[in-house]
């Protein structure tokens, strides 16, 4: 892949300069202009956050939150039902809820013989915020005359989709519990998630009901009642018998009845459990982490506090799993501000998307939204799909591209907006995520600087990159929009605060120079009630303080800046010493590599017993094919990634590539093995966040492991 910081004229780079101030100049009233550039970089470079104790391992607080942490938006609005009313209150009449209508639906034959499912999609149908709450209140009331009560658990696992709001609203106002399972877990996990929080309901969808339930509805006995959200009329599939299949009109029609509304209903108090949210497994049988709605509305309020201007005017996407912390998190922050969530998927997101037939839009054209969550994997592909484009431009609009991007780097560092090169140049790459993004919220996995850095300056919106774990509602910390500084996560938010622990075993000290480094501890209102039945877990993770306060010790290695951001530098369970002593930090490895243009993911693995670093890489494939053509190596993309030549020409770039970001010796792997197969969650080889699950990789790839380690 090019490199944007290519050597070019200096005459013609001032030349461009000079257009391009003129213009502005012309254009803009200079006095707002500067001043507001001013202003920004006069915030950039502010103290953000302190140490409250004056030691270095902190705990540091947010400067706007140093005397108490925040609890919630609105005061005396401390439970998720009384969010939801609040909102619908105040914006009654506005759209809420968005669903796009399938007009069509097709087979397509693909040239490698394999049938992909093609849609046609119209446009939103959306729900008002009363008619939201109408629909949450009278399923609630139509679960709760199905036999479900108070502080009982229930279960949703579904796809993302405003179907999951609607009902999990209902839970929330009649205080039954809900226990979150991914769309892509396995069976036994599943069985095991139902099973340990005794669930009697579930609530899926049509689809997930006959592939993914059916199997194992013998495996929970207690199942009484399963609640399909899709609304039309369908056939159910033979289930075992005690069993009651309801779709979602049924159960609102069961809920609306007089009588039944008429029930005074149990309103939950903030210490009540609201979600029990099953991980998604990177490591073992997936835990649930007990949230409270005082948990959850602590941390919405932190990360509402970061997202300048969030108003009912924006439009948010929503295609994430809500079974993870990040998406329902940013889904509860918009509805507690009166936005509207259109919802999506990662097959149809935009016009190139994989289900979306040719020549029709994605939804990112249609809905056109304002605020986006995505994960580093996502971005990172729009980064290398848009670099691949331009590198197959022509000489004089690839060195166009790059000097815009240049100068757009050097502007935005200095506080200053670039108009004409928005409108000239990065005006087609921001249509891709609609034209009208202004914020986007990066979390679940670290994002590389050059990605995020593609982001603001082509997107033309910051990136809010942040920290936070399902223990503590997602919340932590998230970088400020006119930080422009990269691989940062910001500094903590109003509704928590953060301490270093040393970790001797690694080398981190709170002592360290220039900056305190160690163990990221995480206290406030936003850490959670601890894993459900899993007394042991607790005592190991969460700690109390002498003032009640709640402390999630997180595994992750950090440093403190002199103005009180975060940057993750290590993870304790990454850390592996090779025989002759060395620590080796896999994430550092993986996240050094995942820069390099020929990988499309990779996962670092080392045995203790030996001296070196061998990896799995999942290639790009129209790099990988280039450098095939260059080497005359022949054959399918299977093939190529099977061959002993090529996966010898990759371990150079990939050596090449590691020494030029200066890996130590030790670090950079000796061998590899082409994946064909890309890895996504439906694969179970990472998790519904795009994380690597480190135990399934090793599993699959056993073989290679002992080859690559026995030399055969």
């Amino acid at each position: 892949m090019m490199k944007l910081k290519e050597d070019i004229n200096p005459l013609l780079l001032q030349v461009v300069r000079s257009v391009v101030w003129v213009y502005t100049v012309i254009t803009y009233i200079p006095s707002y202009f500067f001043s507001a550039a001013g202003s920004n970089l006069e915030r950039a470079r502010r103290i953000k956050a302190r140490s409250v104790s004056g030691h270095p391992s902190g705990p540091y607080r947010a400067i706007n939150s140093e005397g108490k942490l925040v609890l919630m938006l609105h005061h005396g609005v401390d439970t998720l039902d009384k969010m939801f009313e609040f909102a619908a209150a105040r914006f009654s009449q506005r759209d809420c809820l968005g669903t796009r209508e399938v007009l069509s639906e097709e087979d397509e034959l693909q040239p490698n013989g394999k049938v992909f499912k093609k849609v046609i999609l119209g446009n939103y149908n959306w729900l008002s915020y009363k008619e939201a709450h109408h629909a949450a209140k009278c399923f609630g009331s139509g679960l709760s005359a199905l036999g479900q009560r108070p502080q009982c658990n229930i279960a949703i696992f579904c796809e993302t989709r405003a179907e999951w709001i609607v009902a999990a609203q209902a839970c929330f106002m009649y205080n039954f519990p809900l226990v979150t399972l991914y769309a892509t877990l396995g069976p036994s996990a599943i069985a095991h998630g139902l099973n340990e929080t005794e669930v009697t309901h579930i609530i899926t969808s049509k689809d997930l009901l006959h592939n993914r339930l059916k199997p194992i509805l013998c495996d929970v006995p207690r199942l009484q009642y399963v609640i399909v959200v899709d609304s039309k009329p369908t056939s159910w599939p033979d289930i075992p018998r005690g069993i009651t299949i309801y779709n979602i009109d049924g159960v609102k029609e069961l809920g609306s009845k007089p009588e039944n509304l008429a029930v005074d209903r149990k309103q939950p108090e903030p210490a009540d459990i609201a979600v029990i949210m099953y991980t998604s497994g990177s490591t073992g049988i997936p835990k649930g982490v007990m949230i409270s709605h005082g948990n959850i509305m602590a941390g919405i309020t932190g990360m509402a506090e970061r997202i300048p201007n969030l108003n009912e005017t924006d439009t948010y996407i929503g295609y994430l799993p809500l079974a993870h912390v990040l998406e329902l998190s940013a889904e509860l922050v918009c509805i507690s501000h009166g936005c509207r969530i259109g919802y999506s998927s990662p097959q149809t997101l935009a016009d190139q998307s994989t289900k979306i037939k040719k020549g029709s839009k994605g939804d990112t054209s249609v809905l056109k939204p304002t605020l986006m969550a995505a994960v580093p994997e996502i971005m990172d592909r729009i980064y290398k799909n848009v670099m691949t484009k331009v590198e197959g431009m022509s000489k004089f609009q690839r060195t166009l591209f790059v000097l815009a991007y240049n100068y757009k780097m050097e502007q935005i560092t200095k506080g200053y907006n670039t108009p004409l090169c928005d409108s000239l140049v990065f005006k087609r790459v921001r249509a891709l995520l609609g034209g009208n993004m202004r914020v986007l919220l990066s979390g679940g996995a670290p994002l590389s600087a050059a990605t995020q850095r593609f982001m603001n300056i082509c997107m033309c919106c910051p990136v809010g990159q942040g920290y936070g774990l399902t223990e503590t509602c997602g919340a932590g910390t998230i970088s400020e929009a006119w930080d422009y500084s990269t691989g940062r996560v910001g500094a903590p938010l109003v509704c928590s605060e953060m301490k270093l622990k040393d970790w001797v075993e690694g080398g981190y000290f709170g002592t360290d120079k220039p900056n305190p480094r160690g163990e990221i501890v995480i206290g406030g209102p936003n850490v959670t009630m601890g894993y459900y039945k899993n007394e042991s877990k607790n005592k190991e993770d969460f700690l109390v303080d002498g003032n009640g306060q709640r402390w999630f010790c997180t595994g992750d290695i950090g440093e403190f800046h002199s103005d009180g951001c975060l940057k993750i530098i290590d993870r304790k369970k990454d850390l592996v010493k090779l025989q002759a002593g060395e620590y080796v930090s896999l994430g550092k490895v993986e996240a050094v590599l995942k820069n390099c243009p020929l990988i499309d993911n990779i996962c670092a693995y080392a045995n203790s017993d030996q001296s070196y670093v061998i990896s799995f890489v999942v290639p790009n494939h129209k790099q990988l094919m280039a450098v095939a053509e260059q080497k005359r190596v022949r054959g399918t993309f299977e093939e190529i990634c099977n061959n002993a030549q090529m996966e010898k020409e990759v371990l150079c770039i990939i050596t090449e590539a590691a020494t030029a970001a200066k890996l130590e010796r030790f670090e950079i792997p000796k061998k590899i093995r082409l994946c064909a197969e890309p890895w996504t969650p439906e694969t179970g080889l990472v998790t519904d966040a795009f994380k690597l699950k480190r135990k399934e990789l090793k599993t699959h790839y056993q073989d290679d492991i002992e080859r690559m380690y026995g030399g055969k």
